[in-house]
């Protein structure tokens, strides 16, 4: 292939992607980029990105193959793609969905399973998963312990294998939820073509190839709406969890505002009431509450006491690492989260993939920016410098997770916001 010098990319052989944000083509390349890549940091002149084995398993999990991501950094390249990256695509792209968890309804039984004996057999041999199992392979099948189901999901994506979860779900206790055609303020009310796309590449006709996931979407699309959707589509028990309360009353306010809900069917589980019903919302500050650090978090129990048929989770990069733990619990329930980007300051993707499910619809904010959705955005990068000496000095002498934490609260941001 012939490669074209004015092209906005530069592929590294360390797996970063540069890109020219004064190229006639950026905005084109920066949407075929998020499809597989991730956003590394964005200064004026040149966007970072790198590709992930996890940023290449979210591409697989849209529908992507290895050929699509290839051609795509080939069309929008200055120069060749580095031959290694090019392996290590193949490599990674082709371990999606090569183990596969199914549920046997002969035996009730949680099995392992893959059409690769000798691969099937050497990931049963790691620690990390033979712990999970009550038996070894025998006919491309491995029986797993039932309770272990998201455990060994993150085991396997730790070993470099994430697994296609098929196992299906519990129905949880019915519910049904009509949309309005009018808001309370009698504003016409249908979900526009993308949120319906979304809650379709969520729900996924019900099957068990849908049911988990992750929706991403820009700030202001209508990811609740998205998620309205999706409770319908479930017609089952919810519970939502989100960021803070005012929050969650935004979410109270936006379900009784468009669907069929009452008051009396949906509960607010805060610090102020403690209220489970049909759909109850509650904050991720009141499920880590704990009156010290040795203490068990006292509302982990909220995921048990209702008949839940669909968990969503708000916001889901900044889900509290101690949910974690309480998710790997809950995988025979659906979950569905929502976030405008994937990662995470504590780097743990990795989970979000395994626990709650794979990206399972993206769209550019650019996209809904043209098509008028959302309000056009215009940015401007200032440089701030610390004008505290003992700031500086705290800075420099930082590691480099403290220097993003410091930098990112320097007071003097306040005054230029002000101005």
């Amino acid at each position: 292939m012939a490669f074209d010098p004015t092209n906005p990319l530069i592929v590294q052989s360390d797996r970063t992607v540069l890109l020219e944000t004064a190229n006639p083509r950026f905005e084109e390349a920066r949407d075929a980029l998020s499809q597989f890549a991730e956003l590394v940091k964005s200064p004026e002149h040149v966007h970072t990105y790198r590709i992930s084995p996890l940023s290449l398993w979210n591409a697989s999990s849209l529908g992507l193959t290895a050929e699509d991501v290839k051609a795509q950094l080939a069309g929008w390249s200055k120069y060749p793609v580095p031959s290694n990256l090019l392996v290590e695509i193949d490599d990674y792209m082709g371990r999606y969905g090569r183990l596969k968890l199914v549920h046997d309804p002969e035996d009730d039984g949680l099995y392992l399973t893959s059409e690769d004996a000798l691969l099937l057999e050497e990931i049963t041999r790691q620690r990390k998963v033979s712990k999970h199992l009550l038996s070894g392979p025998r006919d491309g099948r491995a029986l797993v312990q039932k309770h272990d189901r998201g455990s060994i999901k993150h085991a396997l994506i730790q070993l470099g294998y994430p697994v296609e979860d098929l196992a299906g779900y519990v129905e949880g206790e019915a519910l049904e939820i009509e949309l309005r055609d009018e808001t309370l303020g009698e504003e016409a009310f249908a979900l526009r073509d993308y949120q319906n796309e979304a809650v379709g590449a969520f729900w996924a006709g019900g099957t068990a190839r849908g049911g988990s996931g992750t929706v991403v979407l820009p700030c202001g699309s209508g990811k609740t709406v998205v998620a309205i959707g999706a409770m319908q589509a479930v017609g089952a028990h919810t519970l939502i969890l989100t960021t803070n309360v005012t929050a969650l009353r935004q979410w109270r306010d936006e379900i009784l505002d468009k669907t069929s809900l009452t008051t009396e069917q949906i509960g607010e589980y805060s610090g102020v009431r403690k209220e489970i019903k049909p759909v109850t919302i509650t904050t991720y500050q009141i499920l880590t509450y704990r009156k010290n650090k040795d203490a068990e978090f006292e509302h982990f129990d909220l995921f048990n006491q209702g008949e839940w048929g669909l968990i969503v989770y708000d916001e889901v990069h900044l889900l509290p690492a101690p949910v974690f733990r309480a998710v790997a619990n809950l995988q025979s329930r659906r979950r569905l989260g929502l976030t405008a980007t994937l990662v995470r300051e504590d780097g743990r993707e990795e989970e979000v993939f395994s626990l709650i499910g794979p990206k399972k619809y993206d769209v550019p904010w650019r996209v809904l920016e043209s098509r008028g959705y959302i309000a056009s955005a215009t940015c401007a990068e200032i440089r701030v410098p610390f004008r505290d000496e003992h700031l500086r000095m705290e800075y420099a002498l930082a590691e480099q997770r403290q220097k993003h934490r410091l930098a990112a609260t320097n007071p003097a941001k306040l005054e230029i916001v002000r101005d």
